[in-house]
């Protein structure tokens, strides 16, 4: 499915230890379509795709992404081009229960690159130097 362009692999990348893990992926499809062929539970994973439609993009911006590993944890995306890095956490709707979650994984990662949290609400959360985005909006920034 990889070499037909249907799905895309990203590596797990050690945060701690600063080195691919191998034999530890995550896919993502290329055409979010291909994932309501076989749905057949009622309930669509707003959450899931909201994070294959990061990644794609991020992808089509020209960066490698992988997929942060902590002991506590993951950050969902590792964005890098160049010398340039960012860190994403995705999330359909930031509530109380993921909060922590979502904004907390980043206390782990002593590092100054920009940290960003997606997700489809309206409000903006920032704080801490972690940037809240709505996906319309980051979707829409050159």
């Amino acid at each position: 499915m990889e070499k037909a362009f249907l799905i895309s692999k990203s590596q797990r990348y050690d945060l701690r230890g600063k080195r691919i893990l191998t034999g530890k992926y995550k896919y993502y499809l290329t055409d979010l379509g291909i994932g309501q062929i076989m749905n057949t539970a009622k309930k669509l994973q707003l959450g899931a795709y909201l994070e294959n439609i990061v990644y794609n993009e991020l992808l089509t911006r020209g960066y490698n992404v992988n997929i942060g590993n902590l002991e506590q944890g993951e950050i969902d995306f590792i964005a890098t081009k160049g010398k340039e890095k960012i860190y994403f956490q995705v999330a359909y709707k930031i509530t109380e229960e993921n909060y922590k979650r979502e904004f907390g994984s980043y206390k782990y990662i002593n590092d100054f690159y920009p940290k960003y949290v997606i997700s489809t609400d309206t409000l903006d959360l920032s704080e801490n130097g972690i940037i809240h985005k709505n996906i319309i909006d980051w979707l829409l920034e050159k």
